[in-house]
């Protein structure tokens, strides 16, 4: 027999999954692992929602797959060790494997600001979203709450909260001129005033310098805060940080044409810890996962590697709380209640298609 072993039950490991339970081409020699800290997978796009509090925990979970190939089991990865083909778990015995997929996802990146990692929420695992829902819905009418970094997770997490607590004082913080300053003007735009409507407080040209219990400094100007969610920045899992690999000026492994280490065949590496020559997200690790899919099965049935076409992404959609929306498909710009409503079913589609 032969093992394979997927750390991380996220989106590029249940794709890869996925493709491989229900390929004919699957060998009966195979045997698949797949290990998590939680027993299910997480819909960690919709974590600004379960933190906002318009969304309960059993929406953002979806059931690992029952197969008679598949072994789940449940543990914290402490460390893997490519020589010796093992990944160390804690307080359990280390899982050796054959071929391995690295699919650990990111963690919160503080960029040495003093105080960022010990006063400020996260919604980076279901955990710390459910600890963010907690402290955020428990607060004083009329408190005040910052949300720094006004990427994608923070314009999502700001807006949402803006419907789920119309009470709260939001302050959410850019560091560039415009909110979502990459894409199209019109779309920024539309972003920026939706937010001036919606009562938020958005404070472009923001550099916070340190963060202490109950504020935080913007150019070194002490901000008073209630609570202080970070949403400014990822970083690849410490995991995969304290590999001895080659790695990108992001801290994300440097790969082979098929997706693997250089020097390591046998050992993938999919999703937000993979350099590659887009931002991380679901659907690059989705895109990615196919084309490992298919080089695990050339592999197995010694037939010739597929060549890798570029991965094309077919676009982004964000919330802006229930009702409105933004993204972009190709290089058209949407806004309004259609891409909303265009998230809500690609999200439906992924539920109960997964």
């Amino acid at each position: 027999m032969k093992h394979l072993v997927l750390l991380g039950g996220g989106y590029g490991n249940m794709r890869v999954l996925k493709r491989l339970l229900n390929s004919s081409d699957l060998p009966e020699n195979i045997q698949l692992t797949l290990i998590d800290r939680v027993p299910y997978h997480c819909l960690k796009t919709e974590y600004y929602a379960l933190a906002a509090g318009t969304i309960s925990d059993h929406h953002v979970r979806v059931t690992f797959p029952d197969h008679p190939r598949l072994n789940i089991k449940y543990g914290e990865v402490t460390a893997i060790d490519v020589k010796e083909k093992k990944v160390l778990l804690k307080d359990q015995d280390a899982v050796a494997y054959d071929d391995l997929v690295i699919g650990l996802g990111c963690e919160d990146k503080y960029h040495n600001i003093p105080g960022a990692d010990q006063f400020t929420l996260s919604i980076q695992t279901i955990d710390k979203s459910r600890q963010t829902y907690q402290i955020l819905n428990n607060l004083h009418a009329n408190a005040v709450v910052a949300v720094v970094g006004a990427g994608l997770s923070g314009v999502e997490l700001a807006s949402e909260l803006r419907e789920s607590r119309p009470d709260l004082a939001i302050k959410l913080f850019d560091r560039g001129d415009m909110i979502l300053s990459a894409y199209k003007k019109r779309l920024s735009n539309y972003v920026q005033n939706w937010f001036v409507e919606h009562g938020v407080e958005v404070i472009n040209n923001s550099n916070v310098t340190k963060v202490e219990e109950g504020a935080l400094y913007n150019h070194d100007e002490k901000v008073e805060c209630d609570a202080i969610v970070w949403t400014a920045g990822i970083q690849p899992s410490r995991i995969v940080r304290d590999l001895d690999v080659e790695k990108d000026s992001q801290g994300r492994v440097v790969l082979a044409e098929h997706h693997h280490l250089p020097t390591e065949e046998n050992v993938y590496v999919v999703g937000d810890c993979a350099s590659l020559p887009y931002a991380p997200s679901a659907q690059l690790a989705e895109e990615q996962a196919e084309q490992i899919a298919q080089v695990l099965l050339a592999r197995w049935n010694e037939q010739p590697l597929p060549e890798m076409n570029e991965i094309k992404l077919k676009g982004v959609m964000g919330s802006l709380g229930k009702k409105s929306g933004f993204g972009t498909m190709g290089s058209t710009a949407l806004i309004g209640r259609v891409p909303r409503l265009l998230k809500s079913g690609i999200l439906w589609l992924y539920k109960y298609q997964v």
